[in-house]
């Protein structure tokens, strides 16, 4: 992928220590309705006291809890975010991919299509459902990462661009009162920061993302929550992955590095072929690690 960034996955494994019309749109909205309840349904229990978008699963995993801020120094996590909104939309049934066709067109090729125009209640996931919904002919999946990044030469193309996404979805964790608001002064210039108030259930996410990869690994990307899948690749993607496994113990550490290594290096396309798989989240996957 040409602007989309790229790192190598030994960067990554050093440890650093310091979402129709008529009868068939009302078919079409109760489809999504089924996924919104089946993606509800692929949370863990601990997560249905505070329920959080992938966005802001990643957001919250990148965020210093006490300065209230990601890491000047990443520039990964614009792209992954607008990955997690994607994902997001297929897992809820809003967005598809076109058929492969005889011709076995590879997930970077296929083309990102509208399955339902159901809103989905979140502000920033129907702003991209409305712009894909809107956009013909339809574009890709690696093209609507950087779209709605606004990387794009195409001046006729910036209206795609998601403002403000960090500090929207920061807002909105606010709200569920797992942050809060401050402003701080950074010499010539004041930020407003948004710390972590409830550190319980950055925790548990935390917690989570350790489990998966540990006492929880599956040893199959298909027996694995779906959910918990694509946070783990995105996290990595959105170079927070790290936050989550600094606290454990070098052992435990290698082993997880060692299990992230493997998804890493699992071929989309083929993995998507398989029973179950959904095809929008593994042409995500396929953006950002070929």
């Amino acid at each position: 992928m040409s602007t989309l960034t790229k790192r190598s996955v030994d960067a990554v494994v050093q440890r650093r220590r310091t979402a129709g019309g008529g009868s068939g749109g009302a078919e079409r909205g109760r489809e999504a309705d089924d996924d919104d309840r089946i993606d509800e349904g692929d949370v863990d229990e601990d997560s249905k006291e505070t329920r959080m978008t992938l966005m802001e699963e990643v957001l919250l995993l990148g965020i210093k809890d006490r300065e209230g801020y990601t890491s000047f120094w990443n520039d990964c996590i614009s792209s992954g975010l607008r990955g997690c909104m994607l994902i997001e939309l297929g897992l809820r049934g809003r967005i598809e991919l076109e058929k492969s066709g005889m011709r076995r067109k590879s997930l970077l090729n296929r083309k990102v299509l509208l399955k339902s125009d159901t809103p989905t209640g979140d502000v920033l996931l129907d702003e991209a459902l409305r712009h894909i919904k809107e956009t013909d002919p339809p574009e890709t999946v690696q093209n609507w990462i950087e779209l709605l990044s606004g990387e794009t030469w195409n001046p006729l193309k910036l209206r795609y661009q998601l403002r403000n996404v960090r500090e929207r979805l920061a807002k909105n964790l606010v709200e569920k009162g797992v942050l809060t608001t401050e402003k701080q002064n950074f010499l010539l210039f004041d930020m407003t920061t948004h710390p972590v108030i409830d550190s319980t259930i950055k925790q548990k996410l935390v917690k989570r993302v350790q489990d998966g990869m540990l006492s929880r690994w599956p040893n199959d990307p298909h027996r694995m929550e779906k959910r918990l899948l694509a946070l783990i690749y995105l996290s990595h993607a959105s170079d927070v992955l790290e936050n989550a496994f600094a606290p454990l113990s070098d052992e435990d550490y290698e082993l997880a590095m060692k299990r992230v290594r493997e998804l890493l290096d699992l071929d989309p396309d083929t993995e998507a072929m398989k029973s179950s798989a959904n095809d929008v989240l593994w042409s995500v996957i396929a953006a950002f690690v070929k």
